[in-house]
């Protein structure tokens, strides 16, 4: 037997998420982030999908994520976000730098002579998010004085924000107002508009002023809006049970959007134990009755957290089963004693729906005080990928 689950992935509805985004922003150019293995995903499969489907150019963290894409066979444009030592790479591989300092882009431009070559580059400037991009009283001359460096092309400006996905917006608008002013500027000085980008998920939804000339969503691809938080799961709210999860855009009308990844897995064994037996480390749970209970081949070292011990459910023929014990490194337990007729064979849903219930990463986040990115990434990152 495997270990850990299967992350089912649906490229169908991340095309289908893609194609609401596009509706949000009136058909601007969309910038997919698809870092860290597409939030859990699978970037290569997840960005052939995304290049069938006619978007400019794909984001990712680093150069070796651009490097596997690259190497399986993907040829769009492809943007890096945050490399500043592999710059030969840039080069080699026909990639898109995002410079933050103009040291790297006296490195790239170095390169760039070396090779007797031009490559375009976009440039980021920190407007309030504090970890990486120009920033002080020096931006529009060091933004200058990248435009001049031999063998740069500067095609783009981005920012990032730091809170659009909070209801009370005003550090999001005094972000966006610092950003346009530098690009009001930056276009003066060079004779030029230059090719604007900020809005990540939260500002697709809520803030139109945001989308400029592109967007850069990462969640929503995957099937969630960064507005749907988790609370409410005390009584287990109903709302984010919803396997299309419907929004309200800003003068956009409303969209819905469709979980991508399912995550699922059989069963070890399952025991038949008598009243007072203990369950896992530290006897944390001890049945007060005869108890049939599963045991599911994944722990905390396949991306399932040791908070959702006696603290979560799985899905079993369609209904909840709770989460019983201690979570261990390889193993989970699950008392199905109230669900009639499992056997080894069922399939269990650690993620996602099963009849008429779902359990989201909505609520799954809730359960471990954070937020679905760690959830989507923790569990289909671990997770081997069937892709339907």
């Amino acid at each position: 037997m495997n270990r850990g689950a299967v992350a089912e992935i649906s490229l169908t509805s991340i095309a289908h998420n893609l194609r609401c985004i596009k509706k949000v922003v009136k058909n601007r150019p969309v910038i997919p982030v698809v870092k860290a293995d597409a939030y859990g995903h699978g970037a290569v499969k997840v960005s052939k999908t995304l290049a069938e489907e006619g978007v400019p150019c794909v984001a990712v963290a680093y150069t070796g994520e651009a490097i596997e894409l690259r190497e399986a066979g993907i040829d769009i444009p492809i943007m890096v976000l945050f490399e500043r030592k592999d710059i030969k790479d840039f080069f080699d591989f026909g990639l898109i730098p995002v410079i933050h300092d103009v040291d790297t882009a006296l490195s790239i431009s170095s390169e760039a002579e070396k090779r007797n070559t031009s490559i375009k580059v976009h440039v980021k400037v920190d407007t309030g998010m504090g970890r990486a991009g120009l920033s002080g009283s020096k931006i529009i001359k060091d933004l200058l004085e990248i435009s001049e460096m031999n063998g740069i092309e500067l095609v783009g400006l981005l920012s990032h924000f730091s809170e659009a996905d909070l209801s009370e917006r005003s550090y999001a608008f005094l972000q966006i107002e610092r950003f346009n002013k530098i690009r009001e500027m930056l276009s003066k000085k060079i004779g030029r508009k230059i090719f604007s980008h900020m809005a990540n998920s939260a500002a697709v939804l809520a803030f139109e002023g945001a989308h400029l000339d592109a967007v850069r969503p990462g969640l929503m691809l995957y099937g969630y809006s960064p507005f749907q938080k988790s609370e409410g799961f005390g009584e287990l709210n109903r709302d984010v049970r919803s396997q299309k999860l419907k929004i309200e855009c800003d003068k956009s009308g409303s969209i819905e959007l469709k979980p991508a990844m399912k995550v699922k897995t059989k069963f070890l064994c399952i025991r038949n134990l008598p009243s007072g037996s203990s369950i896992s480390y530290g006897r944390t749970f001890i049945t007060n009755r005869k108890s049939r209970i599963g045991v599911l081949p994944l722990g905390y070292a396949d991306g399932y957290n040791r908070l959702f011990s006696n603290n979560a459910e799985v899905l079993v023929k369609g209904k909840r089963a709770p989460v019983v014990g201690r979570v261990c490194m390889d193993l989970t337990m699950t008392d199905l004693t109230d669900i009639k007729g499992v056997t080894e064979k069922d399939e269990v849903v650690i993620m996602g729906k099963q009849g008429k219930e779902i359990i989201t990463a909505y609520e799954l986040a809730y359960k471990t005080n954070t937020i679905p990115y760690e959830i989507l990434t923790s569990l289909g990152g671990k997770s081997k990928k069937d892709y339907v």
